[in-house]
């Protein structure tokens, strides 16, 4: 039995870290918040409360002092840090140790830093903020929820690639997925609204922000997702690529004389939305210039949606049915418009978008922006703070 108290959520990232302090009874955001430009001189705190926003400047703070402002502020708030039962904390990459959340231990950061090679950028700044964190907070449980760990289900034929078999056997080098926890929360909250378990469901939820990636779940499991070894293969995203050939590595290299961290720089912060309109990464920002005229906002936004419309139409084939469709991220729960498109593009399947619903992003309808009697689409706001506390208390209990 797990006594009344709150989750601190931690998502530490190299230059970031993102916190909530979930309340376990009720599930409520109590405070949550981020450090941005850690490391810099405009480092800054901020928080969002019942009260409002805050802010606070850090100077050029390091992690731990960053996590440190962190705790003062918990404490001088709501004197929350004696009420605090566990830290959870996200880790994008668990590889095929971790098939499940896990209780930290010195083996399990072992472990995590065994997969740094296959996150370079994100595990080892995950690790620092467990670290911290475990400096911090010494007399309390701390919780590891993986990126990967929900991906651990899909089957060998979705996850092998067609390379050198040894290079998967000796080096682990197969498809991953990302945005487990974020599909894992939206598919068990869609189950719920839609009235039924969700051993019985499937669905091919789309998670669109800066990041995008595509899960087909059926019966509660992921069995196939876009994201694969490393977070660029898949969907168009805001700066990333997504898929390419293969073979443009060596056609830049030969025809231009880049070096390879330079063609892996422009695929993962130079191309997607960003390179196909040269002006923003921002959706909004693309969809009101595609409103006035500008052309390659227009194609960056088309080829964003044709990408998508066909990742969820081949997930049907990994689901074995048509499946009903999620809508999530920042993108995916309020960019109507996005919305249309990509139902548009799948009405050879049923789909028939209800224009008043999508209007509302589904808030009048169960969450549904389909007409009635149609095959089901669905926006379904995503919370993986509170899906990644919920995994902590499940550990614990």
């Amino acid at each position: 039995m797990i006594k009344s108290g709150s989750v601190l959520v931690i998502n530490c990232g190299s230059s970031s870290i993102k916190f909530s302090v979930v309340d376990h009874e009720t599930s409520r955001h109590v405070i949550r918040g981020s450090v941005e430009r850690i490391g810099q001189e405009s480092a800054q705190l901020k928080y969002t409360t019942d009260q409002g926003t805050n802010s606070q400047l850090l100077g050029a703070a390091d992690h731990e002092r960053a996590l440190q402002s962190v705790v003062a502020m918990l404490t001088e708030q709501t004197n929350l840090r004696k009420e605090l039962l566990a830290v959870g904390h996200r880790v994008v990459h668990g590889g095929e140790t971790f098939a499940a959340s896990s209780l930290i231990d010195q083996q399990v950061l072992s472990a995590i830093e065994n997969c740094n090679h296959l996150a370079p950028l994100h595990n080892p700044a995950n690790l620092l903020g467990i670290r911290t964190a475990q400096r911090l907070f010494p007399e309390l449980p701390q919780v590891a929820v993986f990126d990967t760990a929900f991906h651990q289900t899909l089957p060998q034929q979705a996850y092998i690639y067609a390379i050198p078999y040894n290079l998967y056997k000796e080096h682990g080098i197969r498809r991953y997925g990302f945005h487990g926890t974020s599909h894992r929360f939206v598919t068990e909250r869609a189950a719920a609204l839609l009235g039924k378990p969700p051993a019985e469901c499937a669905f091919v939820s789309v998670h669109l922000g800066n990041g995008c990636s595509a899960c087909a779940v059926l019966g509660g499991k992921s069995v196939d997702t876009t994201m694969g070894l490393t977070p660029l293969e898949g969907l168009v995203m805001g700066t990333r690529s997504g898929d390419i050939d293969p073979g443009l590595h060596a056609h830049l290299q030969e025809q231009l004389g880049w070096i390879l961290d330079h063609i892996t720089d422009v695929l993962n912060n130079e191309s997607g939305l960003l390179g196909l309109s040269g002006l923003s990464n921002d959706m909004r920002e693309l969809i009101g210039a595609a409103a006035a005229g500008n052309e390659r906002a227009g194609l960056a936004i088309e080829v964003f949606c044709y990408r998508l419309a066909k990742a969820i139409a081949a997930l049907f084939v990994s689901l074995g049915r048509i499946g009903t469709v999620i809508f999530t991220g920042g993108i995916g729960e309020n960019a109507s418009s996005i919305r249309a498109r990509v139902i548009q593009q799948l009405g050879l399947f049923g789909f028939e978008l209800d224009p008043e619903r999508n209007a509302v992003h589904g808030a009048r309808s169960n969450a549904c922006i389909t007409r009635d009697g149609v095959r089901i689409a669905m926006v379904v706001p995503t919370d993986e703070e509170l899906m990644i506390a919920r995994e902590t208390l499940a550990v614990l209990s």
